[in-house]
């Protein structure tokens, strides 16, 4: 999670093989400091989808047991993505999906996944695996260098480099395997 008034700034990547990158990790000296937890996200949106259409997104979180409002600005193009990112953890959801409710917001999609994450002392990023119901991805999230040196040695070339959000990357699937788009849920 991001410190107030900061930017985010990751790319995914697709794997195969988490147990692969996890081990590889362990080899540069990454160790976990978040054990594998479910966690539940749910987008809220206008109902014409105002936020979406202005690359905008608020989203709230439950991992374990932390519970987490976030809002992401749009996306500036590059390779990897970068936007602002503004996070609050919360005691309850319930009064914040009532408040969004009253303000006219709605749940427009909700994913689920599977994460873990490692950092390694001395380094500012971290490396999360996340299995989905559309597969396994990691994540490197940190300073622009930092995000290639770590994809260099965990043996991911930048044409690997995925910037689209797993709403996008969703979507994509949906289209690729002629399903209707509902929500990416186990």
């Amino acid at each position: 999670m991001q410190q107030p008034n900061s930017i985010e700034v990751e790319v995914k990547i697709a794997v195969a093989d988490l147990g692969a990158v996890a081990a590889r990790l362990a080899e540069l000296g990454f160790d976990v400091s978040s054990e594998r937890k479910f966690e539940s996200n749910t987008i809220w949106d206008t109902n014409d989808k105002g936020l979406y259409k202005s690359g905008e997104i608020v989203r709230l979180r439950q991992y374990g047991p932390q519970r987490v409002l976030t809002y992401k600005g749009p996306a500036q193009p590059g390779k990897h993505k970068r936007r602002e990112e503004l996070e609050s953890e919360l005691s309850s959801l319930a009064p914040l999906e009532r408040i969004f409710t009253r303000l006219g917001l709605e749940p427009s999609f909700r994913y689920e996944k599977y994460r873990s994450e490692y950092r390694k002392k001395g380094a500012t990023g971290v490396v999360t695996l996340d299995e989905t119901p559309i597969g396994n991805f990691i994540e490197l999230e940190g300073d622009p260098l930092w995000i290639d040196q770590t994809a260099n040695e965990l043996g991911f070339p930048e044409s690997k480099y995925l910037t689209a959000s797993y709403t996008t990357l969703y979507v994509e699937h949906c289209a690729a395997q002629s399903i209707p788009v509902e929500h990416m849920t186990f």
